[in-house]
């Protein structure tokens, strides 16, 4: 399994431009952006919304140098399709400053800007070391994990965008949605029954933000923030996820047509991966076999209205959300259930080197007397 995380390369490229941003910072930039302590429980603390307890080092609090150097870390990092997702979805904020006047007021500049983003380091960015970057603020959350300068775990990731039906052509997730769409349409009257499992959409993701997706878990009643879109206790339950259970439309139902439309689908989300990792991580779900992978579709099946989707295979699941706002306000996200953080890579093989057992960063630092006392 860990094969399909492997990205030394990328690794490499991220570590670089990463040592040349933290050598540009100022104590006071430094303070805030990196936290040494790999395990902080703010690592696992994700979503997309405004908060005001964000840690890290914001955009605007950068020149125009170290903003270069943030997003080629970024592009280091991810696809050029996502990171051209990364870069259009913030330029929403300034469409959002028109939507929102009257409700924002004076505070509208502070909340909507494209530099109110951050930019956080948890560990240490070092030769093969284990640290995390973080790229987080209004709908964009990128939570990358590097172990051992070996693999990469790119897992939560986040993307939203508002609005998403306007007139205008700024749209980063049309694909990310619009194929979603696309499959559903396809569908005859079987196939939809078994695919739609509620007639209510949940207000946000059913796993919700938990760092960790359990085996069974149901969507909060409203988001986080937005409570004037409110779903019942039974409607909870009807959209609940079980991870042994899937829920949906089973791939193996489709037509060779429709399940190519799925794949791209999949793929679309794949994209948020690394390209030196992503083809392994596509030919590990094709391997799976449609059977295992499955559809399913809750709320309204046109837009303008509440509707949800999720694709959920034996490793990865796929929620798109776009409720409040009567549809038109999109959340979406990629995650995988055992490697979200690089859980399970960090348990398994964390700072452990494949030939000489120990890392390299622990036995160059310890006494030979103090490891192997025959040669001390």
């Amino acid at each position: 399994m860990s094969s399909r995380y492997e990205a030394p390369a990328t690794a490499t490229r991220m570590l670089v431009v990463a040592m040349g941003l933290l050598d540009t910072f100022s104590p006071e930039q430094r303070r805030a952006a990196v936290i040494s302590d790999f395990d902080d429980p703010r690592r696992t603390d994700w979503d997309i919304i405004p908060r005001p307890d964000r840690t890290g080092v914001a955009l605007h609090d950068l020149d125009r140098h170290q903003k270069v150097l943030v997003w080629d870390l970024i592009r280091a990092a991810v696809s050029r399709r996502m990171f051209t997702k990364v870069l259009a979805i913030p330029q929403l904020e300034h469409v959002l400053r028109d939507y929102e006047h009257d409700f924002l007021g004076p505070a509208l500049p502070f909340w909507r800007t494209s530099d109110s983003y951050f930019v956080t380091f948890y560990g240490r960015p070092g030769f093969e070391d284990t640290w995390m970057l973080r790229f987080l603020g209004h709908h964009v959350c990128l939570n990358i994990t590097v172990i051992d300068q070996r693999w990469i775990c790119t897992t939560p990731a986040a993307l939203g965008a508002q609005p998403t039906e306007y007139d205008g052509v700024l749209q980063p997730l049309a694909d990310d949605e619009g194929l979603a769409f696309e499959l559903l349409g396809s569908l005859d009257d079987a196939q939809v029954s078994a695919a739609v499992i509620h007639d209510v959409a949940p207000a946000d993701f059913v796993t919700r933000q938990v760092p960790a997706i359990g085996a069974h878990e149901i969507p909060d009643h409203y988001d986080l923030g937005m409570p004037d879109y409110v779903i019942s206790d039974a409607d909870r339950q009807a959209l609940a996820f079980f991870r042994d259970r899937p829920s949906g439309l089973p791939g193996d139902r489709l037509r060779p047509d429709q399940a190519e439309l799925l794949w791209r689908l999949v793929d679309c989300y794949l994209d948020r991966l690394p390209p030196e990792s992503g083809p392994a991580q596509r030919q590990a779900v094709r391997e799976t076999g449609l059977r295992a992978v499955h559809f399913a579709w809750a709320g309204a099946r046109h837009r303008g209205a509440p509707h949800y989707f999720r694709v959920q295979t034996p490793d990865l699941l796929i929620e798109a959300v776009n409720a409040v706002g009567n549809g038109n306000h999109l959340h979406s996200v990629l995650r995988d259930f055992d490697n979200d953080f690089g859980r399970e890579l960090l348990s398994s093989h964390g700072g452990l080197d494949a030939r000489w057992g120990r890392s390299h960063l622990h036995t160059r630092t310890t006494s030979s007397a103090a490891t192997d006392p025959a040669t001390g």
